[in-house]
């Protein structure tokens, strides 16, 4: 009589055992899922942080803009003749280039704009298209495609979000591209 009463509790631990097991491993694969879209959607955005993981939680205050900062091109003049692809670079004085994620004071990243604005206002989200490349890995040079003719780039600062240090930490040159 025990032996009845043994197998079928067996038989039942055995499977609770495994489909638990299932929905363990379920879960670490959704996590590792998760893990890695984020990662990807991360890589995509180049390091993009708009979301924060509580939407009821404030977003901290843009940090103040430290006295004498300024984001310059390094070896690009207003008016030069260039050609295609072009090497950028990037330089920030007075603050300190990092990767995009939490807003520390003094700190930020670099946001190069193709044929757009001359700057975004302050605590402005920079967009994510063709002519807001983002350098959310504290890039500090790349190198870009342009058509022939003038092009005017910007060089926009901004906060571990990605929110506009504003006028004050941006610079925009026109460069005219030889064919």
């Amino acid at each position: 009589m025990k032996r009845q009463f043994v197998l079928p509790v067996v038989c039942a631990l055995v499977i609770a055992a495994c489909n638990n097991s299932s929905d363990s491993s379920s879960k670490s694969a959704d996590t590792a899922t998760t893990t890695m879209h984020d990662s990807m959607s991360g890589m995509s955005h180049d390091s993009m942080n708009h979301a924060t993981a509580d939407a009821n939680k404030p977003l901290p205050a843009l940090p103040d803009v430290p006295a004498g900062a300024k984001v310059m091109f390094k070896g690009l003049k207003n008016g030069a003749s260039v050609s295609s692809p072009l090497k950028v670079v990037m330089v920030a004085e007075g603050i300190k280039t990092d990767t995009a994620g939490p807003v520390i004071a003094g700190v930020g990243h670099h946001h190069l704009f193709i044929d757009a604005e001359d700057s975004l206002a302050a605590g402005t989200m920079v967009p994510k298209d063709s002519s807001h490349l983002h350098f959310g890995k504290a890039q500090t040079e790349t190198e870009v495609k342009l058509s022939p003719g003038k092009h005017k780039l910007t060089l926009q600062f901004a906060d571990g979000l990605h929110r506009s240090y504003g006028s004050k930490l941006a610079t925009t040159v026109t460069v005219d591209v030889k064919k």
